[in-house]
């Protein structure tokens, strides 16, 4: 309470900015606080930094030092709120020390475990991106060869997709690169921005190969269009058998546990037949 009372407008404005990760949002202020009188950015920044370029990938660039102390602010409200539950409990159970120190071990490990949780993210949203971007290549390969310009092709494919908008990052940055161009915006600048917001290799060629040939158009134009979409289709192969060996490994436990309950439930009549 005395955290949340020295924050001031600024710390609420802070806590104000949207992001969907941020659950404890009505306390965030007097987390706030905390970071800036204990000045963790200062002390911190490989952490700091860290988190802000998993950030910076998988919600943009767009205000991500705001989202990054956002984020670092969530982590130490659930560590406070840790290790106040393990006073609580460990003073109602007669001073124990175990409760306490079962606590702080989950404080300690808890901000490791949230920051891995937001690589994941990150790289989930990546392969979205990347198992999408060929099917959309393929289409404006398809456009263009029939005459479409590339900014014309590029409008055609996203409209088509107007239910994936909220859904799938790659159209929701395409939707948001349209809205740039109806705000007269250049193609290329929109375009740029676009591939800055995804914060994916294979975006930044393909935008790449689309500013380097689309004012030329004609067969050229075509031609790398089709070449690059050849290497993105191999990139989806690797991805999706990388996930199918993910899936793979992570059936192995479940596996394990249900033929030793088997075993269990077929060797238990045995052994009591045995000692009859």
């Amino acid at each position: 309470m005395v955290l949340y009372q020295s924050a001031d407008e600024k710390h609420k404005q802070l806590a104000g900015v949207p992001f969907e990760m941020i659950k404890l949002r009505r306390f965030t202020p007097a987390w706030l606080v905390l970071l800036e009188k204990v000045r963790f950015v200062a002390r911190f920044p490989g952490i700091f930094y860290r988190v802000q370029s998993y950030i910076q990938k998988g919600f943009g660039v767009h205000l991500s030092g705001e989202r990054t102390l956002l984020y670092i602010a969530e982590m130490t409200g659930y560590c406070w709120l840790l290790l106040t539950g393990g006073c609580i409990v460990s003073a109602l159970n007669g001073g124990s020390i175990t409760w306490l120190a079962l606590c702080t071990l989950l404080a300690v490990v808890l901000p490791a475990s949230l920051i891995r949780d937001l690589q994941k993210k990150v790289q989930e949203r990546e392969q979205e991106i990347l198992m999408e971007l060929p099917e959309l290549l393929n289409k404006i390969v398809l456009l263009v060869g029939a005459g479409e310009t590339a900014q014309r092709a590029i409008t055609r494919c996203v409209q088509r997709k107007q239910t994936s908008a909220s859904t799938h990052p790659l159209y929701r940055e395409l939707f948001q690169m349209l809205n740039e161009l109806e705000n007269g915006y250049p193609f290329q600048q929109a375009l740029e921005s676009f591939s800055k917001r995804c914060g994916v290799q294979e975006v930044s060629v393909f935008t790449t190969t689309v500013l380097l040939n689309f004012r030329r158009g004609g067969g050229e134009f075509g031609l790398a269009l089709r070449e690059l979409s050849r290497t993105l289709w191999d990139k989806r192969k690797a991805v999706s058998r990388m996930r199918g060996e993910q899936a793979s490994s992570k059936m192995v436990l479940p596996m394990v546990m249900i033929f030793v309950i088997v075993m269990i439930l077929v060797g238990t009549p045995a052994f009591m037949m045995m000692n009859m």
